[in-house]
């Protein structure tokens, strides 16, 4: 699959991670401090790797580096190959919202910009990567262990390899790693993901008809729990709410502040409302017309729906809790404000009819078209006489 956008088309989704034109990089980031660098110097750089992997390294040797320059960084052990993502003072910035920051983690250091001998032993090694994670997952079969090997990213220098798995459960990978080392003869290093990682590593298409947030621009993934959908009234419908990872969708997140902020002088949902009507319990809410929906029983042992305004159900509790019956009417409700006004619409769509090209020009048509073409030649003649 080519990202959309892509400039290269031989580029596909496992080649866009060191993609140098960084258009559909996912951890690509828009410097809009980059013309004023110079006047805010800072020696951090942010560096992009595979997987949603990014750090923070030290510009010792003072390179005049910009985003999308290939570097060769320090790593553990040997040296590893990545793509700067952020420079100046927005880089600072980051560094100082990260965890490296927070533990206070020793900043590694920017060896050189890679050279072409750099980029050769890279892009070997991530040649390998393919081939190394079938085989890793024939041999998890055969060590009979509960986890999926999703990926494989390899040191610059070839001399690492980060297995990225999901497991539900701990596993006991001692024995795997000894195997993996033989096998590959490389340094091993398990890195267990989540069910979202692993589906933004996927990609697909969801429900909405767009690309995976998580496969497009989602790096860091928030909690979301279930409150989400009951703050919004969502059905709790597990096979709606799930997403391609089978975990709640991110996008329940997306517009639950507007929610809590729209209901926060809404009254409880749990009282009752004791009404000439009978007593109502709440059903639903439209919050931001702010209109509360309840129902009462009738005789035909039906249920009649009465919306009423947050201020009106604030009023019938307070009139409860002082012994005394509401009074209900049936308010009305407005679905626009101001006078409707008349569309000036014009149906151009049956001026036209679908055969008018299959007609054929008449005879007067083609008169009156000679006609027009000779009077505005012999105008023509007389004008250059």
């Amino acid at each position: 699959m080519i990202y959309r956008g892509c400039t290269s088309l031989e580029t596909d989704t496992s080649d866009c991670y060191r993609c140098n034109t960084h258009i559909c990089a996912k951890l690509s980031t828009y410097n809009w401090a980059e013309d004023i660098e110079s006047l805010l110097p800072s020696n951090i750089v942010e560096v992009r790797f595979k997987n949603t992997r990014k750090g923070f390294y030290l510009n010792v040797n003072d390179l005049e580096l910009r985003s999308g320059d290939i570097v060769a960084v320090e790593a553990s052990p040997g040296h590893d190959i990545g793509i700067v993502s952020l420079t100046g003072n927005l880089a600072l910035r980051q560094y100082a919202h990260s965890k490296a920051k927070a533990t206070n983690e020793e900043l590694k250091k920017v060896y050189r910009k890679a050279r072409s001998v750099d980029i050769e032993k890279w892009q070997a090694a991530i040649a390998r990567e393919h081939d190394t994670m079938l085989r890793a997952r024939k041999i998890s079969e055969q060590l009979r262990l509960e986890m999926k090997i999703g990926d494989v990213e390899f040191q610059g220098d070839g001399t690492k390899a980060i297995f990225y798995y999901i497991a539900d459960e701990r596993v006991d990978f001692r024995e795997l790693i000894k195997v993996l080392a033989e096998e590959f003869r490389v340094r091993i290093e398990m890195r267990q993901i989540g069910a979202r990682q692993e589906a933004g590593r996927t990609g697909g298409i969801g429900t909405c008809g767009r690309e995976l947030c998580c496969s497009t621009w989602i790096s860091q993934f928030v909690s979301v729990s279930t409150a989400a959908a009951r703050y919004q009234e969502i059905s709790l419908n597990p096979q709606k709410l799930a997403g391609q990872c089978g975990k709640l969708k991110c996008c329940l997140n997306y517009e639950l502040d507007v929610y809590l902020d729209a209901q926060k002088d809404f009254p409880d949902t749990s009282i009752a409302l004791e009404t000439d009507k009978g007593t109502l319990r709440y059903q639903k809410s439209d919050f931001f017309r702010r209109i509360m929906w309840y129902a009462c029983p009738t005789e035909n042992g039906t249920l009649q729906f009465i919306p009423l305004s947050v201020e009106k159900v604030a009023q019938i509790i307070d009139l409860n809790k002082q012994g005394q019956t509401a009074k209900v009417e049936q308010e009305p409700i407005t679905y626009m404000t101001g006078v409707p006004q008349e569309l000036d619409y014009h149906d151009v769509i049956g001026d036209d009819s679908l055969t008018r090209f299959d007609q054929k020009k008449t005879q007067d048509h083609k008169a009156k078209n000679h006609h027009n073409y000779t009077h505005n030649h012999n105008k023509n003649r007389n004008n250059q006489k």
